[in-house]
């Protein structure tokens, strides 16, 4: 079992970055090689030399002893002490220039291991990987992925590959769960919707069925065609008033048997009937594009209350004076689905920003304080999601906002 020092420098080493960990790796490896090549290749050439020197040696002595041009034994010392001499200066010689070179060598392969091979192969696909973590927790999903062509075939590039495909399908989950949360969220605000509904509806009822007595009787009691006329306007009204009653009571139902097909438009007409009672609407021009022959299988008066609240609020947000609605049909397909499109534009100022993406959540307006009370549009969306459809808005390029109304069923009638 390892000690406590060296554990502790295990662990040290451990905890460098691998940028560092890998330099202490080479640079050690690189050092005992040269030490190694050093102390194996200098002992040898010391052999080589001394044989070298000793051979010479037994050479000068055979040649003294057989009669050589020395004239005395002074000049076979100087002789000595020269080869000695020089086999030193050689000896040293050597290990400079063996030093020299595996220092060289040392420095130009660490030089190539730092500045070339490691950065491209290890340093920057680590660093890339961490760049797209450090996006990953961000929340940048443009930059959490890698791009393929940047992964290489080793065992980096397999981490990175698997990470790829962990993220997308993290990500596809998450998707599927935000989806599956905001149906649960409208599923929710319509039963709540639906509860708010059933109480207005109930509130209603009862002033409602004074108010039409109070007609049917003034009617009884009056031969004035004009008195008549209005009164007979009120009681149409008040009917209208009944109906949208009875409809806000089944919010949450919308029965198969009460659908069929409905012509667009003398739909939108009569929906701009009662929008004009407004003050304002009087100086408003709207101009309904719709072809005759346009229908949709829906429940008419459900469908009429939808363009009752899309129509006021574009009244609401088109300017006093010079201000204008245009409402258009278009047959188109939804996720493969045959439907039509009806929009609705305007020319007022737009929707915030702010306001955009939550448009059709109950009481999101800003117009509380005297014109509305928000919940139109949630209505609007309501009954248009139980018919099978979808509404969205957004701003257009001109100026003005444009709300489209989706429904699936489309028919067209036999005249077209």
């Amino acid at each position: 079992m390892p000690n406590g020092n060296s554990y502790s420098l295990a662990r040290s080493f451990g905890d460098l970055k691998v940028r560092p960990k890998l330099m202490v790796l080479h640079n050690l490896f690189f050092l005992v090689l040269t030490c190694a090549a050093y102390f194996s290749l200098i002992p040898q050439f010391e052999r080589q030399v001394a044989d070298a020197r000793a051979r010479e040696v037994a050479i000068l002595q055979h040649s003294q002893a057989n009669g050589a041009p020395a004239t005395s034994a002074n000049d076979t010392l100087i002789d000595l002490n020269l080869s000695e001499q020089s086999y030193t200066v050689a000896v040293w010689r050597a290990r400079i220039a063996l030093f020299l070179v595996l220092g060289v060598i040392y420095i130009l392969a660490v030089l190539l291991l730092e500045v070339v091979i490691m950065p491209r192969y290890v340093y920057e696909p680590i660093e890339r990987m961490l760049a797209a973590d450090a996006a990953t927790q961000a929340g940048d999903h443009q930059r959490e992925l890698i791009p393929s062509d940047l992964i290489l075939g080793d065992e980096i590039g397999q981490i990175m590959r698997s990470r790829n495909e962990t993220v997308t399908t993290l990500r596809k989950r998450e998707d599927e769960l935000a989806g599956a949360l905001q149906r649960l969220e409208e599923q929710d605000r319509l039963v709540s919707l639906g509860l708010l509904s059933a109480s207005v509806a109930h509130e209603l009822n009862t002033p409602l069925a004074v108010l039409n007595g109070s007609i049917e009787k003034l009617i009884e009691t009056t031969r004035d065609p004009h008195t008549l006329e209005r009164l007979e306007r009120m009681q149409r009204v008040a009917g209208r008033l009944r109906t949208i009653s009875e409809s806000l009571v089944g919010f949450s139902k919308l029965r198969k048997q009460d659908t069929g097909p409905v012509a667009l438009r003398p739909l939108i007409d009569e929906a701009w009937g009662l929008v004009g009672i407004h003050e304002k609407a009087s100086a408003v021009t709207c101009t309904n594009h719709i072809a005759p022959e346009e229908r949709v299988t829906a429940n008419a008066d459900r469908l009429i209350q939808v363009f009752v609240n899309v129509l006021r609020n574009a009244v609401h947000a088109v300017p006093a004076q010079g201000g204008t609605i245009d409402v258009y049909a278009r047959g188109a397909d939804r996720n493969g689905a045959p439907g039509v499109a009806i929009t609705v534009e305007d020319n007022g100022a737009g929707i915030a920003a702010e306001v955009l993406p939550d448009i059709f959540d109950a009481f999101v307006t800003t117009r509380l304080d005297a014109r509305g009370t928000g919940l139109g549009l949630t209505v609007a969306e309501g009954i248009v999601s139980q018919h099978g459809g979808v509404i969205s808005a957004a701003n257009r390029a001109e100026g003005g906002a444009c709300l489209e109304i989706w429904l699936p069923e489309r028919t067209v009638s036999s005249a077209a």
